[in-house]
Order: C-alpha cells, then structure tokens, then sequence
C-alpha cells in the first residue's frame, strides 16, 4: 500500500459509474480512498443519461402498446400523458438512486468530498478550499454534451441534458444530430406525441453502425411519423417571439418550441489542473491513456468517457475494475475493449456486438453475410407493419462470427446473450448446432442457414 505521507492512496476526480467503482474496488483492496464530486453522485447514466432516457422510453411506447392490444381484443379507453407526473416520479427515482450510491461509498469506506476538484501538483487535490494528498490519482469525470460555436443564435438550442427537465412537453421539436442520443430522442418525444424534425447534414445517421442497420431504422422511424432529413445542415437559429424557428441552408425554415442539438459530446478536462500537472491532453481534449489507463504523468490515472476510448456506462465500469486490480490487487490488468455490445434505445430499438459487416470485409477479406427481415408474431394480429432485421456477419476462412446484429424489438436483450458467444469466438457451426426457443425473434440468429451473398 502507498506511503502513509499521502492523505490516501487513491483521490478520485468525479463520482459518475467509473469513478464510483474504482474507489470502492479499491477500498476493497484495503486503500485508503476518497472521491470528490460537483454534482450529483451516479454522473452522466444515473442523472441526465442511460436511467432517465430508459424510462422515458419506457413512458413513450405505451402509446404503441394501448393502440397494440385491441388487436388482442382489449379495448382501451380515453388516454391522456401528464409530463410533469413523469418528471416527478423520474426525479423520485434518481434521488434514491443517488442515496444508493452515497450508502455504497460510504459502506465500502471511501471519503465523499463534495466539490470541484483541481490538480495542484500531481500529488495534490484541491476541492473547496481544502487541499489532500494522494499516491495516486484517478480522473473520471466523464464528457459534456457540446453545442457549436459556429452556428448563429445556438444559445436558442438545449442538449439532451436540459430535455430531461423540459417544465412543459413541447408540441414541435426539431433535433439536430445523427448519433445515438438524437435518435433517442426522436422516438422518445415521437412516442409521447410530439411532433418530431430530425436533421443529420450526413447521407445517412447513426455513423460507424452496420449499414443495414442504419438502413433499416431509418425506413421505420419514418413509418412512424418521424419526419427524417438527411443532407440537412443548419444556417441559423432564430426566436420569434416564443417560437425557435431552424433556417437551414437551402433557406427553408422549420419552426419549433424546442431545438434540441444532440451533436456531440466533449471530454470534461478544462480546469482541472492537467496541463499544469503534465498530463497529456488529445486535440478533443480528452486524456491519452496508456492500456493499463495510466496517463503521462506515472500516478495519474483516467477511465471512461473523460479518455474518449469507447463511450458506454459498462465499459467505465470495466476499466475502474481493472485499475483497481492494477493499482491495489497484485495483478496488472488491462481493460478488454474487443467486441464490446451495445444498443440504441431507439424506436425500434437496434443492437449489435463485433464487426459491421464493411469492417468485417476490410479485416478478414471475404465473408458471409447472413440477414433475415420478417414482422414479428405479434404483428400480425396488430396489423403494425413494423420490420425486424436481423445479421450475422461470418469470416469464411475460419466460419467465426464476428459480428451481430439486430433492428427489432428486445434488440438489446437478445444481443446481450448473443454477445458472449461472439465473444467466445463461436463459429457459424456453433450457432447452426444450437437449437431455437419458438416462437421467438431471438431463434432466427440460429436458423439462418443461407447467406445473402
């Protein structure tokens, strides 16, 4: 263990998902820890990122559902959606959520400091005043969504952080992005009946995913109404009044209550004290780490999205497990970021796990490609014409599959299984060998017998 002239072995910069499970990890390990945070505890995924978007995912498919079951006989009275109720009981359950992680801290014997903390020396923290010492020092303060500089009256815009407490459900948004949580958001606010302009200044959203995917959400989305624009880039955005009106730069206008910009998200590294340390910053400005997530100063560390290496809760929380073994477990451990699954709560929701299928041709040079698009069972009593993509992409020289992937209902739960056995290096034999549960979706990923090419 560390040298007893240090306040502790371990500071932690930021208590989001990372930076919660290295400090108790560590202290589990017999270290004396403490983390510091300026807001609140759980960061990004518990307050205004993966809790808050599921739920309100949840909220916005009832309307599928009530409009669903009188295919199955029901029949559903007058409905009426009260976003403030929603609100409330969303803001309810963070709150317990963050009481949970102060009890988990607090049991595993970390020091909580509240406040924002900035490297004096790479030894020394200072947080309100109040300067600690630390052998080692742990930067997890995670990303920031970002809005342009360049675009004229983008002060008249929200993130995706001030839409999880909007005071009144908008009856026009219009969203500018193509990524993951502008897509989100798009079925999210569509399924509470609002009327929904996405705008992507690309060919095609949800960049770096398979293209059939890309594809395939794109045709439902607008089945459902979602009013897509590819192509569509953003000159200015005015206020008229109580109105935001987007000007795009073919000069036509879209009017809206709320312009919500999801177009990226930017590392939390300004005025932290890292440049006077010496830690070593990219030109995103998130931290270079080595694989063992130590940066260039030797007893700084850094994990998650603050690193800028792959952006998801679970992998945070992987990397905080292997620094914790690495610094106070006797066994070096570096984080695994291979065939890392992941999903977008979109509507349909979409997941995958391994390689798109153009990756897997630039890797391993001829493939099999294996996809299957049907309606599901319970469609054709609903009457919804609402498809289901499913692929397997498969390296021919050794029959392995290396990558998964899905646009459909349960998307994520039934990649999660698949995943494990991607990553176990399953060969297409593996799958063809295993026999299906049915009726399910999930049985078509072992059922695929002809390859589409």
């Amino acid at each position: 263990m560390a040298s007893q002239r240090f306040d502790f072995d371990l500071f932690t910069i930021g208590a989001g998902s990372g930076g919660v499970r290295a400090s108790r990890m560590a202290a589990g390990h017999g270290a004396r820890v403490a983390v510091a945070e300026e807001r609140d505890l759980g960061g990004t995924c518990v307050n205004v990122g993966c809790i808050p978007k599921k739920l309100f995912v949840y909220a916005s498919h009832f309307a599928d559902d009530f409009e669903d079951a009188v295919g199955f006989g029901w029949t559903v009275g007058a409905r009426h959606f009260e976003w403030d109720r929603l609100l409330a009981n969303k803001d309810r359950e963070i709150a317990r959520l963050n009481g949970v992680y102060a009890r988990l801290l607090d049991e595993a014997g970390v020091t909580r400091v509240e406040g924002r903390a900035r490297l004096v020396d790479t030894h020394t923290i200072e947080v309100a005043g109040r300067r600690h010492t630390a052998e080692h020092v742990l930067v997890a303060t995670g990303g920031w969504p970002a809005l342009p500089a360049d675009v004229p009256g983008i002060e008249h815009a929200v993130t995706s952080n001030e839409m999880f407490h909007v005071p009144t459900l908008p009856e026009r948004v219009v969203i500018v992005g193509g990524g993951y949580i502008a897509v989100e958001f798009a079925g999210i606010l569509h399924g509470l009946g609002v009327a929904v302009t996405q705008l992507y200044r690309g060919p095609l959203f949800l960049r770096g995913f398979d293209e059939d995917v890309r594809q395939t959400l794109a045709a439902e989305m607008r089945k459902r109404g979602v009013d897509l624009r590819f192509d569509a880039r953003v000159a200015r955005i005015e206020r008229r009044g109580s109105v935001r009106v987007v000007v795009l730069e073919d000069g036509s206008e879209l009017e809206a209550d709320v312009v919500l910009y999801a177009t990226g998200r930017r590392p939390l590294t300004a005025d932290l004290g890292l440049h006077e340390a010496g830690v070593e910053t990219n030109r995103k400005g998130a931290i270079v780490v080595d694989e063992y997530s130590r940066t260039s100063v030797p007893n700084i560390w850094a994990i998650g999205d603050v690193t800028d290496r792959i952006q998801l809760t679970p992998v945070a929380i992987h990397e905080a497990m292997a620094l914790a073994k690495t610094l106070f477990g006797g066994t070096p451990t570096a984080p695994d970021h291979q065939d890392v699954a992941s999903a977008v709560f979109s509507q349909p929701p979409l997941a995958m796990v391994g390689l798109t299928e153009a990756q897997a041709r630039e890797r391993h040079g001829e493939v099999l490609v294996f996809r299957s698009t049907f309606r599901a069972l319970k469609h054709t009593l609903t009457g919804r014409d609402e498809q289901t993509m499913m692929k397997l992409v498969v390296d021919r020289a050794s029959d392995r599959v290396v990558g998964a992937h899905m646009v459909g209902p349960d998307a994520g739960e039934i990649i999660q299984g698949v995943a494990i056995a991607v990553k176990m290096k399953a060969t297409k034999a593996d799958f063809d060998a295993t026999i299906g549960i049915h009726p399910t979706a999930a049985e078509e990923f072992v059922t695929l017998r002809e390859p589409v090419d």
